[in-house]
């Protein structure tokens, strides 16, 4: 096997790495929502992240604060039909976009949706990226483009309709609306829509140059879909934790 083969079989990791803040799952997700709002991916109030916990209950991010604002305290607990358990803080009316995934999804144990530039850009073109380089392949045969617009999704009918149209993916462009990220981690699905919104940028910029006619070729995408939700998750993660603890220390309270 290659370099690239081993460190997927292995850890994949150099015993010098650098250490990781050991956080709970609420703290992760106040952390996630810094990140993405650091990254330009969050749109004033607009946007929601939740995240399942083991009592089948989920972490979500409180409606009425900017992400670069949350804090782990604010992150309230959610029921599984949604309805606000524990925290201070309103819960979103687009609810339903995640309790009627986290149900029909085994995987989605991680929902991110929120309204980036790039991928709105796309879903008001009601077009889904290619695979045109390799940190894309990330998403291959993953991506999804729920071609229409319903309005809001406010109730639980919009939201099974949503998941049933979506199916497998991971990443969604909705048309006229945004971007919706599935992941089975917050560490997950953070890089992946990091890595979306970049793919959308890219895709974006070679349209205005031409028409795209090469992607990358698919003997090439499998192995490297492998390691980048897997171990290359862990090193953007950790780089992304740090800095934002080093910064906005606060984010923990």
């Amino acid at each position: 096997m290659g370099k690239l083969e081993d460190a997927i079989a292995g850890s994949g990791f150099p015993a010098s790495m650098p250490s990781v803040p050991d956080l709970t799952l609420r703290e992760k997700v106040a952390c996630a929502a810094r990140i993405l709002a650091n990254n330009g991916y969050a749109l004033d109030v607009a946007g929601h992240i939740t995240a399942m916990r083991p009592d089948g209950n989920m972490w979500c991010t409180p409606y009425g604060l900017w992400w670069r604002e949350v804090s782990a305290s604010d992150i309230i607990v959610l029921s599984p039909t949604g309805e606000v358990l524990e925290g201070q803080w309103d819960v979103t009316p687009a609810i339903y976009i995640h309790t009627e995934l986290h149900k029909s999804r085994p995987d989605a144990e991680v929902i991110i949706h929120n309204h980036p530039y790039y991928g709105s850009l796309l879903s008001t073109m009601h077009v889904k990226p290619r695979i045109i380089d390799q940190q894309a392949c990330m998403f291959d045969e993953d991506i999804a483009l729920f071609d229409e617009y319903t309005g809001g999704v406010d109730d639980a009918e919009g939201g099974e309709y949503l998941a049933q149209q979506i199916s497998s993916s991971t990443a969604i462009i909705l048309a006229n609306h945004g971007v919706l990220i599935v992941g089975e981690s917050i560490e997950q699905a953070t890089c992946r829509a990091t890595n979306f919104e970049r793919t959308c940028r890219l895709n974006f910029d070679a349209m205005q140059l031409g028409e795209i006619s090469h992607e990358v070729p698919k003997e090439h995408r499998s192995l490297l879909k492998k390691s980048l939700n897997s171990f290359s998750v862990d090193y953007y993660w950790g780089g992304e934790i740090r800095k934002i603890i080093e910064n906005y220390p606060s984010v923990l309270k």
